[in-house]
C-alpha cells in the first residue's frame, strides 16, 4: 500500500519507519512549517495547570522556569510524550481531539484550583481557551509558534507523485487541508485523487477537501493510524 504522509518529519518520522516495516510505501509531503513565536515571558506565581494541545507547544515553550509538577493537560499521545520527555510528571491525556481535553479538565481541575496557562499555536481549530472562560475558569493562552504553508515542492517528487499516487493521505488540521487543497491545484492534479482514501482528523479539515473527489473519506483520532490500514 503506498501511504502519503503530510506532518512535519519531526512528527511523523516515527510513522514512516512503523509503516515501512509493515511492507508499506511511504512518501513524505510536508505541508506545513513550524516556527516558533517570541512571546512574552510568563509569571507562573499563579499558574496551576498547563495545557498543551500539541506537541510544538511544548517544544517551543521556555521551560526553565516552570514547575514541572503542574498538573498538565495534553491532548494526545504523542503531546504526552513530548511533556513527559521534558520532565513534565503530573500529566493527564485526552484521546486526541480538544472536545475529550476539555472534558478531562472539567473533571479533573476546579475553577478555584487557580489559574491555567494554555499553550497553543497561533491557528487553533478550537478556541479551547474562551469555552473554559465561559466555564469559569481563569485562563491564559500564550501563542509559541505559527505554522505556515510550505510553496516550494519538489517538481521530482510531485512527478513521482502523480505517476504513482497514494492509496491513503493522512491530513491533521485544517490548515494541513487548506495546504493540500493548495498543492492539489498548483500542481493541476485534482482529476488524480480518485483512488485516494482521504484520512482526516475532525470533519471540519475533511470539509475543507470536499471538492476534490476521493475514494472514501475517513475521520481517526491520533493513535489510530496503524488501525486504519485494515479499514479500506
Amino acid at each position: 500500500m503506498h501511504i502519503l504522509l503530510t506532518r512535519p518529519l519531526e512528527d511523523c518520522s516515527e510513522m514512516i519507519i512503523k509503516f515501512k516495516s509493515l511492507g508499506n510505501q511511504v512518501s513524505h509531503l510536508p505541508l506545513l512549517r513550524i516556527d516558533k513565536v517570541n512571546y512574552q515571558e510568563i509569571n507562573f506565581s499563579n499558574i496551576k495547570g498547563i495545557i498543551f494541545t500539541s506537541a510544538n507547544a511544548v517544544k517551543f515553550l521556555d521551560l526553565k522556569n516552570i514547575n514541572k509538577n503542574f498538573l498538565c493537560f495534553c491532548v494526545g499521545s504523542a503531546t504526552e510524550k513530548k511533556a513527559r520527555s521534558v520532565g513534565f510528571q503530573n500529566v493527564i491525556v485526552a484521546e486526541g481531539n480538544v472536545e475529550n481535553l476539555k472534558e478531562l479538565l472539567l473533571q479533573n481541575f476546579n475553577q478555584k484550583d487557580g489559574t491555567l496557562l494554555y499553550i497553543s499555536g497561533e491557528t487553533v481549530s478550537v478556541d479551547l481557551d474562551q469555552q473554559l472562560l465561559k466555564e469559569g475558569y481563569d485562563i491564559k493562552r500564550v501563542i509559541n509558534y505559527r505554522a505556515t504553508h510550505n510553496q516550494n515542492f519538489d517538481d521530482k517528487f510531485v512527478n513521482q507523485l502523480k505517476l504513482n499516487m497514494p492509496d491513503m493521505v493522512y491530513v491533521y488540521s485544517q490548515n494541513s487541508a487548506l495546504s493540500l487543497l493548495n498543492f492539489i491545484k498548483m500542481h493541476q492534479s485534482e482529476s488524480l485523487w480518485m483512488n485516494t482514501n482521504l484520512m482526516c482528523i475532525g470533519e471540519k479539515t475533511s470539509s475543507i477537501l470536499n471538492e476534490i473527489k476521493w475514494k472514501k473519506i475517513f475521520l481517526f483520532n491520533p493513535g489510530e493510524e496503524e488501525f486504519l490500514l485494515y479499514k479500506i
